[in-house]
């Protein structure tokens, strides 16, 4: 398979599209949600209804803040809704257990298979996610994909976040590629609202995180049930 049209740059989000979010996320959350709330399990409940999770099964809504945000803004609204931890401990809390997580996610497919075979025909490729740099970082020595990356981002870099083009951006400015060049992929509505905002030449949404068929369809120009699924769309185009 060679690059298929004008697209030569592949820029992922992390979690529910690297990472099974429904296989992976469920107990984190909840943890999270202790964390945040210093062990009161009323307030944790209370505290994961706020940031969109089904407390019971750990579950997070299409596009909530658990989902799509990044930890400032889940801090922030886990702050403002009673949690007793200082905001700036509250950030450096969240960001240490998400980075701790690695180990536990599940990827949605071989990745070290998928980024060598896509890294080998050409493709240059990228992560951006609204997890910290840390844990993508991480998240890349794990799967064995550091290597094949071009690019690493997260909200913590200095590039922005999502929705804003500013990852992308820096995905173009890193590698030389023209925001027409690459692929947008991603398993949200943020995911595919930064690509837009950065005329990324393709939306390409999953359904292996929090969005739906429902949510993603309306706004992407392809929608995938997973990556596994990318080379033969990629190729068909």
């Amino acid at each position: 398979m060679s690059c298929p049209g004008a697209i030569r740059g592949l820029l992922f989000d992390k979690d529910g599209t690297l990472l099974d979010y429904a296989a992976s996320w469920p107990p984190i959350n909840r943890e999270a949600g202790l964390l945040a709330a210093r062990g009161d399990t009323a307030l944790a409940t209370e505290l994961l209804r706020l940031g969109g999770v089904d407390p019971a099964t750990g579950l997070a809504l299409p596009d909530s803040v658990l989902a799509i945000g990044n930890t400032l803004e889940l801090a922030e609204a886990w702050h403002a809704g009673g949690s007793p931890l200082a905001f700036a401990e509250l950030v450096l809390a969240l960001d240490a257990l998400f980075q701790g997580a690695v180990g536990r996610m599940v990827p949605v497919c071989h990745l070290g298979e998928l980024f060598g075979r896509l890294h080998g025909n050409g493709f240059v490729l990228g992560i951006a996610s609204n997890d910290s740099i840390a844990a993508v970082t991480a998240t890349a020595a794990h799967f064995g994909i550091a290597d094949k990356l071009a690019f690493m981002t997260g909200y913590d870099s200095g590039d922005g976040a999502k929705p804003e083009a500013g990852m992308a951006l820096a995905f173009c400015a890193a590698t030389g590629l023209d925001p027409a060049e690459i692929a947008m992929i991603g398993d949200s509505r943020h995911d595919m609202e930064m690509g837009r905002a950065a005329g990324a030449g393709l939306r390409i949404g999953v359904l292996t995180g929090a969005g739906t068929r429902e949510t993603l369809e309306p706004i992407s120009d392809l929608c995938l049930d997973s990556i596994s699924e990318l080379e033969i769309a990629l190729s068909q185009r």
